[in-house]
């Protein structure tokens, strides 16, 4: 009995895959269809580089494994969550469909089979940095790798948290809200690959790295209950700013990508304010960079820099690359830093002083370890496959290699263990 044992875990099938945060520069805030997790208006997003942020997952099967299981932050968790169970129960749809229909050699035997699913991530969770879309985009992607799942998985991966839909792939990338009641037209489609517009560059300002006081999905609900702005926001102005939005992305245009950024996160966060009783995802130190980057611009003349702020604290810049040095000494000289610990993390930036002239001309007053540091990256692909073995999280016995306590997982957050 112990050899079979053996035999069953070396019949394993393990496949581990990474993939990517999404900063949303359209927002998609509010549900039609709480269920299906269909949205009340279309969204962009600019998917971030994961040499810098990525969740990675592990998925294995085996026909000696007695149940489902799940394992995130090193520790098991509950596996029955209905929004985990949808992204299992349709990928298992599609490899049974695709065995019947298209492929009846396919090999089958793993289609039933259990999963052992483990996943961790590289950055705060939580806190408004698209943690649950890193996590469900894994997800779904690592689960189609195992049971040979092909075509766009925008739709499954939507279905564990809307905006994991836009996480499937890279570069700039449009979530198209769709009409039909079952949600097959609201999938994810790319507008340009991330080598489209190399120069352009991201800074995440870490803010707080706590957790968010109301959650996106209760905050949502409350929003599209009680915010008329919201609905104005839906129908009359979004229509018309992903159109230009689109068209800013593919002239590679700054000034208009920025403006139309910065414009959307206000009216994403007013609608926020509109919503009863008020949702405040910003703090002082948020409301501060915003009045950094304005004074910044105008004292340039110009549109350097923008600021998107998702549903907590942490801003996100978008600059080019001959600005990253020049503002990032502005980000420097007025949230000075605490002297130990690594400020700038991800793509380094060399480190200057301010020049008078500029901080003359911003003239605001400092705010000591108002960011606790910087996340430096650029526009990357959607998800992949990890080719080296050797970084499995689980191990052969089927169980995660590591106990220690990692980061947050995206998963654990969005679907509230």
């Amino acid at each position: 009995m112990q050899i079979g044992h053996k035999d069953n875990m070396e019949k394993a099938h393990m496949i581990t895959c990474t993939a990517p945060v999404n900063i949303a520069v359209v927002k998609y805030w509010g549900k039609r269809d709480e269920d299906l997790i269909l949205p009340i208006n279309s969204s962009l997003s600019v998917t971030l580089h994961q040499d810098q942020l990525k969740t990675t997952t592990t998925v294995t099967t085996s026909k000696s494994f007695q149940e489902d299981r799940l394992w995130l932050n090193g520790k098991e968790e509950d596996i029955s969550h209905p929004r985990l169970q949808s992204c299992l129960r349709e990928i298992r749809r599609l490899a049974r469909k695709r065995r019947n229909d298209a492929d009846p050699d396919l090999d089958s035997t793993c289609l039933s089979h259990k999963v052992h699913i483990c996943s961790v991530n590289n950055f705060p969770t939580a806190a408004g940095l698209a943690s649950s879309a890193a996590g469900f985009a894994c997800l779904v992607y690592t689960l189609a790798q195992v049971f040979g799942v092909e075509g766009d998985l925008s739709g499954v991966a939507r279905q564990g948290s809307g905006s994991a839909c836009r996480s499937m792939y890279g570069g700039f990338v449009k979530w198209i809200m769709g009409h039909q009641s079952d949600g097959k037209d609201s999938i994810a489609q790319q507008v340009e690959p991330e080598t489209h517009w190399p120069e352009l560059r991201i800074l995440v300002l870490v803010a707080s790295a706590e957790r968010k006081p109301v959650g996106s999905t209760s905050g949502m609900q409350t929003s599209v209950q009680t915010s008329f702005l919201l609905k104005h926001r839906a129908e009359s102005v979004v229509p018309g700013r992903m159109v230009e939005m689109i068209e800013a992305v593919r002239r590679k245009n700054f000034t208009a990508f920025a403006e139309l950024t910065m414009k959307d996160s206000n009216q994403f966060h007013a609608t926020c304010l509109d919503t009863y009783p008020p949702i405040l995802y910003l703090n002082s130190v948020s409301h501060q960079v915003i009045n950094l980057v304005h004074r910044y611009n105008r004292h340039y003349g110009e549109t350097r820099v923008a600021y998107t702020f998702d549903a907590g604290p942490n801003a996100v810049i978008f600059t080019l690359q001959q600005h990253v040095l020049d503002f990032s000494q502005a980000v420097r000289h007025f949230f000075p830093p605490e002297t130990n610990g690594q400020f700038i993390k991800g793509l380094p930036i060399p480190q200057a002083d301010i020049s008078v002239e500029l901080k003359q001309a911003i003239g605001l007053e400092p705010m000591p370890k108002g960011i606790s540091y910087i996340i430096s990256t650029k526009a990357g692909p959607g998800p992949c496959v990890v080719k080296d073995p050797t970084q499995h999280l689980l191990g052969p016995d089927g169980l995660p290699k590591h106990s220690e306590k990692h980061q947050d997982n995206g998963l654990e957050h969005n679907i509230g263990f």
